[in-house]
């Protein structure tokens, strides 16, 4: 969470910067002491909470409220005022808390905990490439596989698009081996080494099992062969003819 402090005062700024802290908000605080600074880095970054004194010169926080709105139309507007005859513009600009100076710790929590625009944690971006050789990144950055099988494995499980395939399929396309003990169990080993990788960068959920079958939820991750399929323009111009490359059975339809 990103958190601005707007307060002509400093004795103000620093105290509720304080009871922030003290509540141990996952957040990082930037304070202002004039309304016009505050704007500018604004309009630089991404602000989900502003805690706004009123009376301030310049341009008080009615009115700074108004040009943060305008900025980012999500951003949570708390008014945190020694004066309580802005209600009325506080509710008219829907603003998320109203405080009165000097604000209690558990009325700060209980403004934050009541957000207008609930705060989501981002998301990792997931991105599998398909087309040239095959990498999957998170924002951006390849993923390291503990074993090459294991990303083999999940290249495959990519490439049938979210359809299910079971352990005799798998065992055919991994180790082009019979179907016994030995294959079984170092499918089990290479399936729990991808589940371990994906799991230390929050992606786990990608993977789906059942009994006997393996498949991956294509909705929660991108992918340049599923926009090819939608008809894309940008993936349709980024094949250049070759697809998983570093694989034998890869074949593009």
């Amino acid at each position: 969470m990103d958190i601005i402090l707007v307060d002509d005062e400093k004795y103000a700024l620093n105290s509720l910067q304080k009871k922030l802290k003290e509540l141990e908000v996952d957040a990082n605080i930037s304070i202002f002491d004039r309304s016009v600074y505050a704007l500018e880095f604004a309009k630089k970054n991404k602000i989900d909470v502003a805690f706004l004194d009123i009376s301030m010169p310049e341009m008080n926080g009615v009115e700074l409220a108004k040009e943060l709105k305008r900025v980012n139309p999500q951003i949570n507007i708390i008014f945190c005022t020694g004066f309580s005859e802005y209600m009325h513009e506080a509710i008219d600009l829907h603003a998320s808390g109203y405080l009165l100076k000097p604000a209690s710790k558990e009325d700060i929590k209980k403004a934050l905990n009541n957000l207008l625009n609930p705060v989501e944690p981002p998301m990792p971006h997931f991105y599998a490439r398909t087309f040239g050789t095959f990498d999957f990144f998170v924002d951006g950055v390849p993923l390291k596989f503990i074993r090459s099988k294991s990303k083999e494995l999940f290249a495959y499980l990519i490439s049938i698009r979210g359809s299910t395939t079971n352990r005799k399929e798998l065992t055919a396309i991994l180790f082009e081996d019979a179907y016994d003990e030995k294959t079984q169990n170092y499918l089990s080993k290479i399936y729990k080494d991808l589940k371990s990788t994906l799991d230390s960068v929050g992606a786990g959920n990608l993977l789906v099992k059942d009994f006997n079958t393996y498949s991956v939820n294509t909705r929660l991750f991108s992918c340049d062969l599923y926009d090819y399929d939608k008809g894309v323009p940008e993936a349709i111009n980024n094949y250049k003819g070759t697809y998983m490359s570093q694989y034998e059975w890869a074949d593009f339809d």
